[in-house]
């Protein structure tokens, strides 16, 4: 089929390199080049770099309601638009140009989680299990019925590891829903309004660390960080980003034996943080201004931390 791509991060990149393999994508959609990361220049999109490298037209227009890019789009003609985390509204003029209308590749077992962070919500709210879903666009924010579903597990994954996981099921939901799509088998699932939930964007700040949390909600907090949204505490006086950490369980429970809320203990060459109920063990971090390290070499620059005077706190804003 005749395929017309929107995507921006790394997610939709993904999925758009197994689409150009088995179907004719004419051209692909991303948003305007921006600074990204701790750099000043402008960077182009995952999705721009990954069109440009297979040889695809890309187009990056500000926004899809204006009527000259709304008649360039219907000039190629697609039978489909296929949508991933694009990051901009589809008007009705665009959701009704193409005949087999416009798929979007959302990461979560909808009606759970509609919005702009499916994963990390899924990750914070200590869900069991998390997916994709091929939805067939509406003008409502994720609302229409889908299609293919397909699922994996949440715990113990990271934000990162399990966008990528989903970036993979996701291309072969997409794929599967075309095939159905252009036989006209498709079966649609209408969604159940009763129990969708919203996933808000993480906030500035949302996945700071502090010792009024319980040590189950702290590790969920790491797990969904990333660079973009990092986890941050200030451990012994030093800032620092909490790259990989969990809920002190076993050996660990049991060295955190009688720790605070607030205090810090190095002992078994393990580094325990007191929270609201139990223990976080800090697993790696990168202290401000250094690399990444894991905890045991963190703590070798800690001058005193085995004597268990120390403390951590939330960073302040």
């Amino acid at each position: 089929m005749r395929v017309v791509f929107m995507g921006t991060p790394k997610f939709a990149a993904a999925i758009l390199e197994d689409l150009a393999q088995q179907h004719e994508v004419v051209a692909v959609y991303t948003r305007p080049d921006a600074v990204r990361g701790r750099g000043k220049r402008l960077e182009p999109s995952a999705v721009k770099a990954a069109a440009e490298r297979l040889g695809l037209s890309v187009r990056t227009p500000r926004t899809l309601r204006d009527e000259a890019v709304q008649r360039e789009l219907a000039a190629l003609a697609p039978d489909v638009v296929c949508v991933a985390a694009y990051g901009a509204i589809l008007p009705k003029a665009v959701l009704d140009l193409p005949r087999h209308g416009c798929l979007n590749v959302h990461a979560s077992l909808l009606p759970r989680w509609r919005g702009a962070a499916p994963i990390e919500r899924a990750i914070l709210a200590g869900d069991e299990e998390t997916g994709v879903c091929v939805m067939r666009m509406e003008e409502g924010l994720d609302t229409g019925a889908y299609c293919v579903c397909r699922t994996t597990s949440v715990a113990g994954k990271s934000a990162v590891d399990l966008t990528e996981e989903l970036a993979d099921l996701g291309s072969h939901a997409l794929l599967t829903a075309l095939v159905r799509v252009e036989r006209g088998v498709d079966a649609w699932t209408e969604q159940d309004e009763g129990r969708a939930t919203y996933a808000e964007k993480v906030g500035k700040g949302e996945l700071d660390l502090s010792p009024e949390a319980p040590a189950g909600i702290l590790a969920r907090r790491v797990l969904a960080s990333s660079a973009a949204h990092p986890s941050r505490a200030v451990v012994a006086g030093r800032s620092l980003t909490v790259l990989r950490a969990s809920e002190a369980e076993g050996e660990a429970r049991a060295l955190a034996e009688g720790l605070a809320s607030g205090g810090v203990r190095f002992a078994g060459k393990r580094l325990l943080l007191g929270a609201a109920d139990g223990a976080l063990e800090v697993l790696s971090c990168k202290p401000d201004g250094k690399q990444a390290m894991d905890a045991k070499a963190f703590a070798a620059g800690v001058h005193g931390i085995k004597d268990g005077n120390l403390t951590w706190e939330e960073p302040r804003v």
